[in-house]
């Protein structure tokens, strides 16, 4: 499984998708978009901090997991840190799988553990 993680200060631009492999049947993406509300109240954006090193480690071990239970050929992970102004992505990720219930299943649980288990965070 080949896997791309990345944290970036400027905007999020996915790379274009190269299917190398003929027996990929699925490309999963997903943008997490900064939304105008927050807490029911309007704000400019919201600025992300990351400590790095534990993230990188961290995502490293879920994706491990995560495939072992919904196979895919790779995950490329790009997460924005500081300002991100609203309608502009915090998060990209894209997953190549050979079939689509493993894509999506993996999709799903791979955001709820990022939220959960990797040291991210909104800081306003």
């Amino acid at each position: 499984m080949k896997t791309h993680i990345e944290f970036t200060h400027s905007p999020i631009v996915p790379p274009a998708s190269e299917f190398s492999l003929r027996e990929v049947g699925a490309c999963l993406e997903f943008s997490g978009i900064v939304r105008e509300l927050e807490n029911g109240k309007k704000i400019p954006g919201l600025s992300y901090e990351a400590y790095e090193p534990m993230a990188h480690a961290q995502l490293g071990k879920i994706f491990e997991e995560l495939v072992a239970k919904n196979p895919c050929e790779e995950i490329l992970f790009i997460h924005r840190l500081d300002f991100v102004p609203v309608g502009e992505a915090s998060l990209f990720i894209r997953i190549l799988s050979r079939h689509r219930q493993a894509a999506l299943a993996l999709m799903a649980e791979l955001i709820d553990r990022l939220k959960a288990d990797v040291p991210v965070w909104k800081v306003s």
